[in-house]
C-alpha cells in the first residue's frame, strides 16, 4: 500500500524520495549565493577600472551618451568599453536605454570626483592592502597579519584619510549642528589618530573662538595640518604628534574629545584603555565622540559592520569586528554617562558620552 508523505504541503518544494529529516528533504538550494560572492571579486575590480579610467567624469561631462562616444572621449576601446558599462549598469551605477549610457543618481554623487560626497578615491583604498586578502586563510591559521598596516602606517593612511575627509566632515558637521557646538563658543577639542582632522575641523569651524589639539603618527599629521591650513585654522591647533596610546595629555582639560574610527583596529583591551585615558582628559561635563562602523551585538544582522570588522582582521594586528555592546561596555566602564548612539549621515553612527559633573570616574 502506499501512503502519501506525512508534510503533504511540502510535497511542490520536496523530492520524491521522501527521505532524512522533512526540512533537509526538498530540491537542493540555488547556487546564486555563492555566485554572489565570486562574482563579487569580478564586480569589485570593475568598479576600480571605471573609476581609474574616469568613465564616471567621462559620462558627467558628456551626459548621456553611447559606448563609442564614452571611448572616443577616454582613449579606450569601445567593445572593451561597453562590457564595462553594461555591468555598471547591472550594478545601478548606469541607466541603459537602447545603445545611449547615463549615470545614476547613486554614481553622480558618490563616485564622480566632484560628486557632493564622492567616495572615487576610496574604491582602491578601501580594502587595505590586497595582498592580506589573498592570505586570509594564512592569517587563520596562525592568527596573525603578513604584512599588517601598522608596520607601515604612512602610505596607507595617507591615501585613506584623504579620501575619507569628505564623508567625515561631513558627518561631524551634521553631528555638531545637532548638539550645538555652533552655540558652545571657546570649546577645547582633543583629535586622536584624527588623519586630516575632519572631527576637530568641523568644531573649528561651528565653535567661535574654540582650539584643537590634533593628534596622529609621523608621517600621517602633515596631512592633518595641511587641511587646517587650506581651511585658514591653522592657528587654532596645536599638531601633537605620536602614539595616541602614550602621548601626553592633560587631565580635566578638554571639552571634547574625538576617537574618530580609531578604535576598530585596536582590539578591545587597548580600545577600552583608550577610552579611559580620553575620558580622563575631560572636563566634568566633557563629552567622547566615538565614531566607527558597528555591528549588531549578534554580529548577524548588519552585515556593513561585521565586513569591516574582517577587514580590520584582514590587515591590522589586533582590529576585528566592533559591536554595540562592546563599544557601550568601554565608556560605561571609564564612568561616562549619558551614553547615546546618533547616526549624522548613513552608515555613520557615533557614540556620544558625558562625564560626570562631579568629575569622578569609576
Amino acid at each position: 500500500m502506499t501512503t502519501d508523505s506525512p508534510f503533504p504541503e511540502l510535497k511542490k518544494s520536496h523530492s520524491m524520495a521522501r527521505t532524512g529529516r522533512p526540512w533537509r528533504d526538498r530540491k537542493p538550494p540555488p547556487s546564486a549565493p555563492v555566485w554572489a560572492l565570486i562574482q563579487g571579486f569580478g564586480s569589485y575590480w570593475t568598479l576600480v577600472a571605471a573609476v581609474e579610467l574616469g568613465v564616471f567624469d567621462s559620462a558627467e561631462r558628456l551626459g548621456p551618451s553611447t559606448a563609442v562616444e564614452l571611448a572616443g572621449e577616454l582613449a579606450v576601446s569601445a567593445p572593451h568599453l561597453r562590457h564595462v558599462l553594461d555591468a555598471l549598469v547591472s550594478f545601478g551605477l548606469f541607466d541603459q536605454v537602447d545603445d545611449c549610457y547615463e549615470l545614476t543618481e547613486t554614481a553622480e554623487r558618490y563616485l564622480c570626483a566632484d560628486g557632493a560626497a564622492t567616495m572615487a578615491s576610496l574604491v582602491r583604498i578601501a580594502p587595505g592592502p590586497l595582498g592580506n586578502w589573498e592570505q586570509l586563510a594564512q592569517t587563520v591559521r596562525t592568527g596573525k597579519v603578513q604584512t599588517p598596516i601598522e608596520h607601515d602606517p604612512a602610505p596607507f593612511y595617507g591615501p585613506l584619510v584623504t579620501a575619507t575627509f569628505p564623508t567625515q566632515h561631513r558627518a561631524a558637521t551634521r553631528l555638531g549642528i545637532s548638539v550645538g557646538w555652533p552655540r558652545r563658543p571657546g570649546l577645547r577639542v582633543l583629535d586622536l589618530g584624527a588623519g586630516r582632522a575632519p572631527w576637530a575641523i568641523a568644531v573649528l569651524e561651528q565653535s567661535a573662538g574654540s582650539t584643537a589639539v590634533i593628534n596622529d603618527l609621523d608621517g600621517v599629521i602633515g596631512f592633518a595640518a595641511e587641511t587646517l591650513m587650506s581651511q585658514g585654522l591653522r592657528d587654532r591647533a596645536e599638531l601633537r604628534p605620536g602614539d595616541f596610546h602614550n602621548i601626553r595629555l592633560e587631565s580635566e582639560h578638554y571639552d571634547i574629545v574625538v576617537l574618530g574610527h580609531i578604535c576598530r583596529t585596536e582590539g578591545d583591551e587597548r580600545a577600552a584603555g583608550l577610552v579611559r585615558r580620553a575620558a580622563e582628559a575631560l572636563v566634568p561635563g566633557g563629552q567622547i565622540v566615538l565614531a566607527d562602523y558597528f555591528a549588531d551585538n549578534d554580529r548577524k544582522h548588519n552585515a556593513f559592520g561585521v565586513h569591516m570588522g574582517l577587514t580590520m582582521l584582514a590587515n591590522t594586528e589586533r582590529g576585528g569586528v566592533l559591536t554595540h555592546r562592546q563599544v557601550y561596555g568601554w565608556l560605561a566602564g571609564a564612568g561616562l554617562e549619558a551614553i547615546r548612539l546618533v547616526e549624522p549621515i548613513g552608515f555613520n553612527q557615533v557614540y556620544l558620552a558625558t562625564k560626570p559633573l562631579g568629575g569622578q570616574l569609576t
